[in-house]
């Protein structure tokens, strides 16, 4: 589904990205795991053309290096950033239907608002109500259902759970478990080693810019050198 190869990307004269490579196949779910500041938000930006990439990222047999944001979304890939971007003075409702294609339907994917809406019952009774009102937690539901809606074959989720009640925190695990069974590839960047490890069917390590360490959850759980260098504080 998306082949990253020798990718590097720079903030000003800052090496950001350091020749990293990654692999994404259909329907699987890979975390992308590091301390702050290694890069790994970088790499979503990189592969989603906010930030420009230098270096090879193949989505679905094509070349999409150096196409713009949009164009990348176009094609099947959607973006969920760590600031939970929503439209504050839209309703629930309306920012769903902003997550809509050009020309797309609701139904016509995947996933449709009544999904949605089933999936998470707190947005069923927020429907009507504007999106500045919800919870934190309702908020980064809301982002990661209205990318939903634009039927994406691969998703980046930057840091989901990130300040969530674990409550909170298991329906979104659930949610991506769905993504996945429904076929469609997740990149997940996430600090939670425990929720990674429990979900993703292989992980990335990222340091300094560069992968460290590829495996499964098993491997990564084996390898104690690799979590004390890499990932504990």
């Amino acid at each position: 589904m998306l082949t990253v190869t020798d990718l590097h990307a720079y903030y000003g004269k800052s090496h950001i990205l350091q020749g990293v490579d990654l692999q994404i196949g259909e329907g699987e779910i890979v975390a992308l795991l590091g301390r702050n500041g290694v890069g790994r938000s970088t790499t979503c930006k990189a592969v989603m053309g906010e930030v420009e990439p230098h270096g090879s990222v193949i989505f679905k047999g094509q070349e999409i290096a150096g196409k713009k944001a949009f164009e990348v979304a176009n094609l099947g890939i959607g973006y969920v950033p760590e600031n939970r971007d929503i439209f504050p003075g839209l309703t629930t409702r309306q920012n769903l239907i902003l997550g809509l294609k050009p020309g797309q339907k609701d139904g016509t994917g995947r996933w449709s608002m009544q999904d949605m809406f089933e999936m998470f019952e707190n947005l069923d009774r927020r429907a009507d109500v504007e999106a500045s009102v919800l919870s934190g937690g309702e908020q980064q539901m809301l982002t990661m259902c209205r990318t939903l809606m634009g039927d994406p074959d691969l998703v980046m989720i930057d840091e989901p759970t990130e300040g969530l009640s674990p409550q909170m925190v298991q329906r979104v695990a659930e949610l991506l478990q769905e993504i996945a069974r429904r076929g469609i590839a997740t990149l997940l960047v996430e600090q939670k080693l425990s929720i990674a490890l429990d979900i993703a069917h292989r992980v990335y390590v990222m340091g300094h810019g560069k992968v460290v360490f590829e495996g499964t959850p098993a491997e990564l759980k084996a390898r104690e050198d690799v979590r004390k260098e890499w990932l504990e504080v």
